[in-house]
């Protein structure tokens, strides 16, 4: 099971704010400045913009996911990372 990210965690505080304690409302805030403070942003020109924005709503992913996607991509097939090899004889969740 995987973590919701930041922004979903705040959305969902937004959308139930009653219902938010006071120290998870702090925990979501702080988490959220410290991502705020480290994060870097990437300016496209508007051709790639239009293409990220396309390709986010393709795969149901956020800008931010979509770029790392196609980094990472990019990177393991140009052998700067370890490409992640699935075990021919192995399992598969239903889909190959």
């Amino acid at each position: 099971m995987t973590m919701p990210d930041i922004a979903s965690l705040l959305e969902d505080a937004a959308d139930r704010i009653a219902d938010v304690s006071r120290s998870d409302l702090q925990i979501m805030l702080r988490r959220a400045a410290l991502l705020l403070r480290n994060s870097g942003s990437i300016a496209f020109d508007d051709d790639i913009e239009e293409a990220l924005r396309d390709l986010s709503d393709e795969f149901g992913k956020t800008r931010n996911d979509t770029v790392r996607l196609i980094v990472r991509e990019w990177m393991e097939k140009n052998t700067f990372l370890p490409v992640h090899m699935l075990d021919e004889d192995g399992e598969v969740d239903g889909s190959a």
